[in-house]
């Protein structure tokens, strides 16, 4: 997803809930013609399901003003009853960015333009009758009126990479959306990890305040196979080492996992619900947050 095929989009993310998945994600790549506006996607996703959260995976902040952005999350949240919440990017592909007609922004333009916006975005989202007016260097609003979303409000999950980016999710961020392995390959998890826990430490936060979800490319197979999670190779193996594997990455504080399928994406979806998750589950005692992309 979000491929231009409404019909297989559809199907994915009903395989998903059908399959007791809590959280899809659909990538956010406007620029990209084979792909549907993904918050439109969300939108009629919403309206199609019951149970399942969305969020985008992550969104375009260049391509998406943050009052604007603000706007959207409030309404999608309350439409859902409190089933969105908001992958955030800084912005990476910016050749394709700046060909809609966005100025570029150097990494600490865009680092710093990811960090006013939260502050806004957190602003706006306050109960009816707070008004906010900010001069920012990225973002101006005059007495511009909050809209609060829906139940339980929405969180904020960076998609960081690099060491500023995963400080400022450390200090601010409600998650971290790992990257996938060819943004981040596997091996570099930890030292992130650990970097965003001693950062919200010194912020004076629990580093359990902030959610974890790994981002994981493979496909759930019928026969073993070997996983070394090491670079950006896809986990190929069945569901059981597929259990094993989020097993391991939930002993480094992943809390949620996302399943990017190679192919057959709703099958997958389908496969990771009712063959992986139940596994994992009760090995940890607890229900994390399982994914779709």
């Amino acid at each position: 997803m979000p491929t231009v095929d409404v019909d297989q989009n559809r199907a994915v993310v009903a395989a998903a809930e059908q399959a007791g998945l809590d959280l899809v994600g659909v990538q956010d790549h406007p620029y990209v013609a084979d792909h549907l506006d993904a918050f439109a996607l969300i939108g009629d996703f919403i309206a199609r399901t019951g149970k399942i959260s969305f969020f985008p995976d992550v969104a375009n902040l260049p391509l998406r003003p943050a009052p604007m952005l603000a706007r959207q999350a409030s309404a999608l949240s309350r439409l859902s009853g409190g089933r969105f919440h908001l992958g955030l990017g800084a912005g990476g592909y910016w050749d394709a960015i700046t060909k809609l007609g966005v100025p570029r922004r150097s990494p600490k333009e865009a680092l710093d333009a990811q960090a006013e916006a939260i502050s806004l975005l957190r602003g706006l989202w306050q109960p009816r009758g707070h008004h906010v007016t900010a001069s920012g260097e990225y973002y101006s609003v005059d007495h511009m009126a909050s809209q609060e979303p829906g139940p339980g409000g929405v969180e904020i999950w960076v998609g960081a990479q690099g060491p500023r980016s995963l400080a400022l999710t450390g200090r601010v961020a409600d998650g971290w959306a790992a990257p996938i392995p060819s943004y981040l390959p596997y091996e570099k998890w930890a030292e992130s990890n650990a970097l965003i826990d001693r950062v919200a430490a010194d912020a004076g936060r629990k580093p359990g305040e902030v959610r974890r979800i790994a981002q994981l490319v493979g496909t759930i197979t019928d026969t073993p196979g070997p996983v070394g999670l090491q670079g950006a190779e896809p986990i190929r193996t069945d569901a059981q080492g597929w259990a094993d594997v989020l097993t391991e990455l939930a002993a480094q504080s992943f809390t949620g996992f996302v399943l990017w399928p190679e192919e057959n994406a709703a099958d997958q979806a389908r496969r990771f619900g009712e063959e992986v998750a139940p596994v994992v589950r009760v090995r940890l005692g607890q229900k994390p947050g399982w994914t779709q992309r």
